[in-house]
């Protein structure tokens, strides 16, 4: 059956919405900035979900508040995740758009009154001005332009927002890959790249810890009676981090080495941590079999070496069905006279974890900020209208199916 005909609703159309926001986004902005929400503050990202959870229920929003469980001895804050349905089905050809944001940022208690939100011009500053309270504001203010339009043509929009981004999202996964079933596409609201572009690609990282097994004697009176593992593990070292170059856009980076109590003992185990990242799967399944191969032929007789994979957030690959979303922002930009890149990074967020699920994903949504996680961080204002406009034509065009 066909599906019927809908007028597809132009970006240049939104675009006098989001310009009539923006001193009201600048207002919220300043207020969520003097919020510390440092992933370990609770109470601070929990403010921030309070303010994210009346905002969500005035757009009509079903919203739900989730608390993890403390992540390796810290409570984190609570978890939103808010659904809303639209007036087309998916039996006729409607969509589920899930947008994920973070409310927790990097920096310590009392960051936001030693460095509070300022204006420079047409640069916004302060704690988590672009990383994500930029973000999560332009995602709130794209669904208040598709609700005041009438803009419902989707199956379901769900927006979730996760307390512990800036630590991986250990607390928060579980809900962030169950927010993620059932989604035709996502888009991560992280701020775009300082040059304006969307990010299309994020590499994956695998945490491996090596436990190097010897013998313990004493290094003056028999040290031949002994099977040094911190020898052992140095070897390991080099043969790691010669793996570099083996594979495209693959890293390999023995960050932590430990061994040994004494200098008069040879020395009994050591440890190994091993980071390993990769734009696809498929290369951090190569890296960790090459590991492993490594740590089965130690250096030094009577030694042995054990390899475990301590954590895993998969990539965000660059495939043909998020160049899709990505080919469509890019025509949507055009239309608004907004040229449009695409970048991959290494960093890590939320995105990976979805479309470690199998959802296409497109990152970089927000508006053009740069210098994150440092005292320099920014956010041009001028670029808020366009991009909630450019985000909210997205959202509108994803939900009634016109990408499949």
């Amino acid at each position: 059956m066909t599906a019927p005909f809908r007028e597809r609703l132009r970006a240049t159309a939104l675009l006098p919405y989001a310009e009539a926001r923006l001193e009201g986004y600048l207002a919220d902005l300043a207020d969520l900035v003097a919020i510390d929400s440092g992933s370990y503050s609770p109470d601070g990202v929990n403010r921030m979900a309070d303010w994210t959870r009346e905002r969500l229920l005035r757009l009509g929003f079903d919203v739900e508040r989730i608390a993890p469980a403390p992540t390796h001895g810290h409570p984190v804050g609570d978890l939103i995740v808010a659904r809303k349905r639209g007036d087309l089905p998916v039996a006729e050809g409607g969509r589920r758009v899930l947008l994920v944001a973070h409310l927790d940022t990097v920096f310590e208690e009392g960051t936001a009154a030693a460095r509070p939100f300022a204006l420079d011009g047409c640069m916004a500053r302060g704690p988590g001005v672009s990383d994500d309270k930029g973000g999560l504001l332009a995602g709130l203010s794209a669904l208040e332009i598709l609700e005041e339009t009438g803009a419902r043509q989707y199956a379901e929009l769900v927006f979730l927002a996760t307390p512990d981004e800036e630590i991986g999202g250990p607390a928060s996964r579980p809900a962030t890959e169950a927010a993620a079933c059932g989604a035709h596409f996502a888009l991560a609201l992280e701020c775009a790249r300082e040059n304006g572009d969307l990010v299309i690609a994020r590499k994956g990282v695998a945490d491996f810890r090596v436990t190097v097994t010897g013998r313990a004697a004493h290094a003056g009176i028999e040290p031949e009676r002994g099977a040094n593992a911190a020898l052992a593990a140095a070897h390991l070292v080099v043969a790691l981090q010669a793996l570099n170059g083996h594979w495209d856009d693959v890293t390999v980076n023995v960050g932590v080495v430990r061994a040994g109590t004494r200098a008069n003992i040879v020395c009994p185990e050591a440890e190994l941590r091993v980071e390993v990242r990769s734009a696809t799967a498929a290369g951090i399944a190569a890296a960790r079999s090459a590991i492993e191969a490594a740590a089965a032929r130690p250096a030094v007789p009577g030694t042995t070496a054990t390899v475990e994979q301590l954590d895993l957030c998969p990539p965000m690959e660059d495939t043909p069905a998020s160049r899709r979303m990505f080919d469509l922002a890019r025509k949507i930009a055009a239309e608004l006279g907004l040229p449009l890149g695409g970048a991959a990074t290494g960093g890590v967020g939320d995105a990976n974890v979805i479309a470690g699920t199998g959802v296409p994903t497109l990152d970089g949504l927000g508006p053009v900020g740069g210098a994150d996680h440092t005292p320099e961080e920014w956010l041009d204002t001028t670029t808020v209208p366009l991009r909630v406009t450019l985000l909210a034509s997205l959202v509108a065009e994803l939900g009634d199916g016109r990408i499949g």
